[in-house]
């Protein structure tokens, strides 16, 4: 259901040399379907935690995507095309408002949690463009706790979905598919993963970035090979990182 906006977010990043889990910022969304380049956003959610995870504000959406919603996709969000219609705002100002928080991010150079965050920033992107709205301009701080936890912990078995991966590092999921609770749980998993693996990943943010760009690479390969060695033959894997646009 749809959240009262909370307050947006206003305070800067206190410190240099500090590790990035001090304070993080937090991203999600709820759509219309699973591609997301053509997948129209249905609810937002930006948030900032503290380091023991207390998130310290944050603002949530609910978009008009300016098409039905799927019956499919509501089952999963919990917003039909009805409730969007008459609660939601025009998503071209939605997307206005999303992208002025993440360039707010971006500006003061914290780290921005997103768990498999080319579904997000490629769907953002693709919206973007098709409203003549400009993309958000990120930096080198994205922090996605599905590529890090398939490179530090390669050879667990399972499902790695964020479900998954929150019991895994013992981070409550308490409203699965609610853009605000997935986000927030989704920072806390980065910041768990830190802690246990802080030679691999507590590490300065332009550092971590790099590191994701070629661990995303090397996993969508290995996927690749698997498929084409088991299933199809033609089967190919696209391992851009954070955006694929």
């Amino acid at each position: 259901m749809r959240r009262t906006a909370r307050d947006p977010l206003a305070v800067e990043h206190e410190g240099a040399g500090v590790s990035w889990t001090e304070k993080v910022a937090v991203f999600d969304t709820e759509t219309t379907g699973v591609d997301p380049t053509e997948a129209r956003l249905v609810t937002a959610f930006v948030g900032m935690l503290d380091a023991g995870g207390d998130m310290e504000r944050g603002t949530d959406w609910l978009a008009d995507p300016g098409v039905e919603i799927p019956e499919q996709a509501a089952a999963v969000h919990g917003i039909t095309t009805e409730m969007a219609r008459a609660e939601g705002e025009p998503i071209a100002e939605v997307l206005e408002k999303v992208v002025a928080s993440l360039n707010w991010i971006a500006k003061h150079g914290l780290a921005l949690v997103i768990y498999n965050a080319p579904f997000d920033l490629t769907l953002i992107d693709a919206e973007c463009r098709r409203y003549g709205v400009t993309p958000p301009q990120l930096g080198k701080q994205v922090v996605d706790p599905l590529v890090i936890d398939r490179a530090v912990d390669r050879y667990r078995k399972g499902k790695r979905t964020l479900t998954d991966t929150a019991a895994v590092y013992g981070v409550d999921l308490l409203d699965a598919h609610d853009a605000a609770a997935d986000a927030i749980a989704a920072g806390h998993i980065a910041q768990a993963i830190a802690r246990k693996y802080p030679a691999e990943v507590d590490i300065p943010l332009a550092d971590l970035h790099a590191k994701q760009i070629e661990w995303s690479r090397a996993s969508a390969e290995d996927f690749e090979a698997y498929m084409r060695r088991t299933k199809d033959p033609n089967f190919s894997a696209d391992g851009r990182w954070p955006v694929r646009a």
